[in-house]
This record gives C-alpha cells, structure tokens and sequence, in this order.
C-alpha cells in the first residue's frame, strides 16, 4: 500500500512539474520571440538601455514583494490553515492577505511614481551624462511601474491555485507578458518612440495576467471577496515568514539592482548586453528550476503538515537529481558555443554582428552558475516548507557582500562578463552554504542517507 501510495504522489508531482514546465516553455519560447522583437526594433543602445531599466526596476521589486518572499511565506501558511481549519478559513485568510498587499502596493506605487528620477538616479546613475537618455528611462519607468502592483494581486491568486495543486494558469500568465509586448511594437508609430509601445504593452500585460488567473481560481471554486486584515493566528504567521523571506528576497535584488548600476557606469549598450545574455540563461533556470520549485513547495508543505518528512525528503532528493541532470547540458552548451547562440537568436535588425561578443561573453559567465542557481531553487523549498524563513535570508545576507564585491572587481576587469560572473560565484556559495547547513541538521550525507540509519534532528 505505501508503494502504491507513493507511485501516485509521484505520477502527480511528476504531472504537475510537466504542466508549470510546458508552459514555462511556452513563456520562454514567446519571450524569444518577444526579445528578438525589441532587439530588431530597439537594437542594444540608446532606445534599448532606457527600456531595460524601466522593465528591470519593477521586475527588482517583484521579487521582493512577490513571488519568492510571498510564496515562501503564504503557501506554507495557507496549506497549514487549509489543513487544520478548513478551506473556508483558508480562503479567508487569502483575502485578507491579498487586501494587505493591495493597499501596501498602492502606497508604494505612489511613491515610486512621484520619485521616479530619484529613484533612477540610484539605479542608474551613468546615464545622468546623457539627459535624453535619462528622461526616456524616466518616463518608461512611470508607464512600466504600475505592473508590479498587477503581478503581486497574480501571485496572491496563483499562490491559492498551486496550493490546491492548480498549477496551469499561473504557469501560463507570463506568456500574456510576451504577447502584449510582441503585439504592442507594430504599433509603435502612434508612440514618441518604440521604447513608449514596448512599455505600454508591459502595462496591458499586467492586467491580462489578471483576468486569466481570477477566472482560474472562480471556475476552480476557489474564488474569495477582499477582506480587511486583522491580526489573527494565519496573519501572524504569515507575517513571521514573510518578514525574513522579503529581506533574503531583498538581498538578491540588493545584488541584481548593483549590476543594473555599475552597467551604466559601462560604456553603452551594458544594460542591453546584460539584458540578452539573461534572456538566454532564464530559459534552463525558468524551464527547470523556477518549475521545479513552484511544484516542489506545496508538495513538501503538505507533506510536513502531514507528518510525513521522510515522503517530503524524498521528494526534495528526486527533485534536486532531475534538475541537475536537466540543467548540466544546458551549462555546458551555454558555456560551449555563447557566440553562436546569441548571433543565432538576436543578430539581424538593429542588433549588429559587433553586438554579439559582449552577450556571448556576458552568457558564458552566467553558464558557470547555472547548475547552481537552479539546485537552490529545490533547496531553499526544503526550509520554506517547514516554515524556515530564516536560514536563506541569513545565507543570503551573507553572500551579497561577497557577491557585491566581485561584482565591483571584475567589472573593471572584464567588463559586463563581470557581473555576470560575480552572479555565478554568489550563486555556488549560496548553494554550498545551505547545503552544509542542512547537511549538518540531517546528521547525515546530504539527502541520500538510508531511512533506517537516519538520525533525529538536535534538539
């Protein structure tokens, strides 16, 4: 009976990976599509530049506020509820949860739109010698900036969804991303420039991304009206998670926002040499360890609240097998042949053969970390799942000073490769910290260990 039990709990998981991978391929397959748009029609200079750092700024703040630190915080949270209290009380702590998030959003937004320039001038101080440049960006930033209010009501309502094992429609909302940014280029002579269509189809995207999840969760039964919070159990809890999730979050934007300033300290076409190097290395890190992590989190929760922490260690050691045997070729193709791969998705248009080097460069420092960057995906899930906040944020913490630094130094040496570099570095001392730290509460070899010979954790 437990075979039997544990074949289907694998059929499931093994399904359900398949549906957020399908269509987080199909998300990276449009966002190809979408990134060899914008570079025949933007380039990698002056409209590129200006509208990279007006996607990348609200991008930043949704993995802080969304997302990683949300989902990390909530899903636990609400598994937990839904297991002890019901789905009544589960769904009415998401409404109050979402409520909280709309009104810090709101704030925040108003904020972020009266001290755009300020905000800029912090993120991207090198283009200050270029005020055109400047005054695009800033404009950009204004039109893009109200979509990381529309992605976090998103991730409050896929977060329910993939909690009840739902995972289709969250999975396929970022593809809407890249139509709307794809549909809204052709129309780029009703617009001062390219760069303002492009930002405006971000902006439709976000409120399309919408729609399509909150149809989701009503003909799932599993729609819930805004409630105003109060500080009962759930929200306690809640915020006790989420506190250490956002600063850890926080720590990696911290070190994604330095590579955004010192790229414009870089002669021009950095951000954009940055931002199609990332293109290419998000497809293995969305595809494998984003899906892989998105599954793997509700599984190991339900799996914890039941009791069951060998049947959740289980899974996080299958977890972590497939992804590095899906992720090595990947590293090594990316490593292998960067010049072929860039020239090969994005060299026509404006986006000239002279382009080609910094990206290529750019993408085999990326392929250095990848492995590592998608195995912490399935790790960090582990302490998330057993409501352990903490630990990756501390780790995290730590890891950006070294990761800060190197950005700095390599810069000066090898240009935007740097940054990517210093990334992959952070990225494999990450792993390997959290790794020793969870090796050592196991008291055992690291998630291979035979169930017979397992110890007790330390009191």
């Amino acid at each position: 009976m437990k075979r039997l039990i544990a074949r289907i709990s694998t059929s499931r998981f093994i399904r359900r990976l398949g549906t957020v991978a399908g269509f987080t391929l199909l998300s990276r397959l449009t966002g190809f599509f979408r990134d060899q748009a914008i570079a025949h029609v933007l380039g990698a200079e002056e409209l590129a530049d200006p509208f990279f750092v007006a996607l990348r700024l609200p991008n930043h703040f949704r993995a802080i506020f969304a997302e990683g630190a949300f989902n990390a915080a909530f899903v636990p949270t609400y598994a937990e509820t839904l297991q002890q209290e019901g789905r009544a009380v589960a769904l009415a702590f998401a409404g109050r949860a979402l409520t909280a998030m709309i009104v810090i959003q709101a704030a925040f937004l108003v904020v972020a739109e009266i001290y755009t320039p300020e905000i800029l001038s912090f993120v991207a101080p090198g283009f200050g010698a270029n005020p055109a440049v400047e005054a695009l960006t800033v404009t950009l930033t204004r039109i893009t900036f109200p979509f990381l209010g529309a992605i976090v009501v998103v991730t409050v309502l896929g977060a329910v969804l993939n909690a009840h094992g739902k995972f289709a429609a969250t999975a396929g909302a970022s593809v809407l991303f890249n139509v709307a940014v794809i549909v809204a280029l052709p129309f780029s002579a009703f617009f001062p420039t390219p760069s303002h269509a492009a930002a405006v189809g971000v902006l439709v995207s976000g409120f399309a991304q919408i729609i399509l999840v909150w149809v989701a969760l009503w003909r799932a039964g599993l729609s819930f009206p805004l409630r105003m919070p109060r500080l009962d159990r759930e929200i306690l809890t809640f915020l006790k998670r989420i506190g250490p999730a956002i600063i850890g979050s926080g720590a990696a934007q911290i070190a994604a926002f330095s590579d955004t300033i010192l790229a414009s300290g870089l002669p021009i076409g950095a951000q954009s040499a940055l931002n199609y190097a990332d293109r290419i290395y998000q497809l293995p890190v969305g595809l494998i360890g984003v899906a892989m992590g998105t599954v793997l989190l509700p599984e190991l929760t339900r799996l914890n609240a039941s009791g069951d922490e060998l049947g959740a260690q289980k899974s996080q050691q299958r977890a972590i097998v497939w992804s590095l045997t899906l992720t090595l070729p990947f590293a090594i193709l990316f490593l292998t042949f960067p010049y072929e791969i860039v020239a090969l998705v994005f060299q026509h248009g404006k986006f000239l053969a002279s382009d080609v080097p910094r990206s290529a460069e750019t993408l085999a420092a990326y392929s250095l970390g990848l492995v590592a960057v998608v195995l912490i995906r399935s790790v960090v899930a582990g302490f998330n799942a057993r409501g352990d906040t903490k630990t990756p944020m501390t780790v995290g913490l730590v890891v950006l000073v070294l990761n800060v630094g190197l950005k700095i130094g390599l810069t000066g040496i090898i240009d935007v490769a740097g940054l990517a570099a210093a990334t992959s570095a952070g990225a494999w001392t990450n792993l390997i910290a959290l790794l020793i730290i969870d090796w050592q509460r196991r008291r055992r070899v690291l998630y291979f260990e035979r169930p017979e010979d397992r110890l007790p954790d330390a009191p």
